[in-house]
């Protein structure tokens, strides 16, 4: 199939869409250039070829998710600056003030 002017200006009209007459011939030979590629890779025979769905090969990296009971609480704790009871105690960010009007 060959896209000729005509035919690009009437998919254009359609979709509501105005171009210059040499944008319209741009996008025609766009157009015939994909069309002939893709011609060119159905001439290619593919029947053994196994389906490729990514680049490279890849695989899962991540370890198994497991729950394991920890007790290090008091370790992670003296990490941090203040501690009350077992929180990590924070700077207060709230004004005591109500701001003027």
């Amino acid at each position: 199939m060959i896209f000729n002017k005509e035919e690009v200006a009437r998919v254009a009209s359609l979709a509501k869409l105005r171009f210059a007459d040499a944008e319209i011939d741009a996008f025609a030979d766009g157009f015939n250039d994909i069309i002939e590629f893709v011609e060119h890779l159905q001439e290619v025979d593919t029947e053994d070829v196994k389906p490729t769905y990514h680049g490279n090969d890849l695989f899962n990296v991540f370890r198994e998710d497991v729950a394991v009971r920890d007790n290090k609480m008091h370790a992670y704790l003296a990490n941090a600056p203040t501690v009350h009871e077992t929180f990590i105690q924070v700077p207060a960010i709230i004004e005591s003030e109500a701001p003027s009007a």
